[in-house]
Formats: C-alpha cells, structure tokens, sequence
C-alpha cells in the first residue's frame, strides 16, 4: 500500500513530461479533476497537479530531442548519487545525472537493462507526493519488462525490494514491496508484468484509483484521448482500463476489489 510516510525504494513521486502542458492539463483535469497550478517563474514551465489542494503528480514540459509524452515514476533514495553508481553496476544507464532541484530535493533519471524508464527522488523540503491511494491520485505502478527475473534483481540491488510470485491465467505476476515494514503483504506497492507480445514496450505504467472505471473511460474517449485495454474485471483484484492521453501517455486506472484505502 501505498503511504506519504516514504519509505526507501517506495514510489514517492510521479510526474508527466508533455508536448502541450496547457492541453494536458485540461485532459487531466476533465477526466480526473485536478488542478493545475505553477512551480513558479524559475521552474522551467514545471508545474503540479493538484486535487482538495494536495499534490497529485507533477507537470513539466519535454526537455529532451526526440522524447515522447510519458508518466515517470520516482522511487526514494536517501542518497541519489549512491543509486546512480549502482545502476550503473546493475547494467542499467544514467540517463540524467544527479542534480539538486533548488532545495526541494535531489534527483536523477535512469533506464533499467530492460529498457524502462524510471527516476529517484532524495527528498529535501519536498518529501513526495501529497495524496495517494484516495480516488484520483496513484495507488500502484505497474513494470511491463520482457525479462521479469532480470528485472527483479536489478531493482533488489537498488532497493532490496521484496517480491512475491503469483500465478494468474497465462502469467506469472510478480508483486513488490519495500525493504521496510514486518508486513510485506502492507508494504506492496506494484508489480512486474511479463510481455505477452511482441509489440510490447518496457515500462513502468502508474495505476490511478477511482470511483468508476468506465465513467473514466467515456471522460477519456470525450477529452481526445483513447483506450489501450478495455475497462474489464480482474477476480480479486478489481475492474481496470488502460488508457492514454491525447499526447499518447499510457496510464491505468483500477477500482480495487477490495476498496483501497488512504493510509
């Protein structure tokens, strides 16, 4: 589950890179109501989405050449430079290195050796996201990688992540949890999704929870973006949609069966 009491390798930020932030804000506050507000006149266009006044997620324009529109997910360190060597150790690439975000925090970006994306975040005066698991915010984030078990081991020599191997129809499911807590069952936080297909891309796909799946799917559908997974049932876990903004961001939203919780 995810919390705002962050933990080392928990899910602790998420922001959206896109071509058109005044598009993207509207798409996503029609669909999900959220707010948009402004990091201010030195944060590079960079903005948060906000709902009941808390921070859902960030905001910020595509800064590299050639970038598509994506969700990053953050994880915790207590020490971003540390991480960045052990990525690197781990066969993974720096794709940004560590910086100083004023003194809101330190940060760095990365590709793990399957070819998803991802960041960390060392807190400074910012310590994560202000909501989460309360309908609307994020409640899971989801890796689709073709090599589950190297996956695994990749991300266990960055954060001693713990994981649990579930067998479902035509799969193996794979979920995580931190290093931290006696509970690993409470300190889930997402999985890892073997490819199925040869078209798949490696990534990490942030699940937003939410009242009603399908009314989100029509929102989507009537904001100009579009369905990637039809909503469906999954036995003992919930009804889900895959979907994608008009920019072409993949994300997924999930009414757990069941209800999650904030915590």
């Amino acid at each position: 589950m995810l919390t705002t009491d962050f933990v080392t390798g928990a899910p602790t930020w998420l922001d959206l890179g896109s071509p058109d932030t005044q598009g993207a804000s509207a798409f996503y506050g029609a669909v999900f109501g959220w707010q948009t507000d402004s990091a201010g006149p030195d944060a590079g266009g960079y903005g948060f989405f906000k709902k009941d006044g808390r921070t859902i997620a960030g905001l910020g324009p595509l800064t590299d050449e050639g970038a598509s529109s994506a969700w990053t997910v953050y994880f915790g360190t207590t020490d971003a430079d540390a991480t960045a060597r052990e990525v690197e150790k781990g066969g993974g690439t720096v794709r940004v290195e560590p910086f100083d975000v004023m003194e809101a925090g330190r940060m760095a970006c990365f590709t793990d050796p399957g070819g998803a994306e991802f960041a960390v975040w060392q807190p400074g005066t910012v310590k994560g996201l202000e909501k989460v698991m309360d309908p609307g915010s994020l409640c899971w984030a989801e890796l689709h990688t073709a090599d589950p078990t190297a996956a695994k081991a990749f991300y266990r020599g960055l954060f001693d992540w713990r994981s649990a191997d579930m067998k479902t129809p035509g799969m193996v499911y794979t979920v995580l949890a931190t290093a931290d807590g006696e509970d690993q069952q409470e300190a889930a936080f997402g999985g890892v999704v073997p490819f199925r297909g040869d078209d798949e891309t490696p990534r990490w796909i942030p699940y937003f929870g939410v009242e009603d799946v399908d009314a989100v799917v029509t929102d989507t559908q009537g904001s100009g973006g579009s369905v990637l997974i039809p909503a469906a049932d999954v036995p003992d876990v919930g009804r889900m949609a895959w979907l994608a903004d008009p920019f072409g961001a993949p994300f997924a939203v999930i009414k757990p069966n069941p209800p999650a919780t904030a915590a």
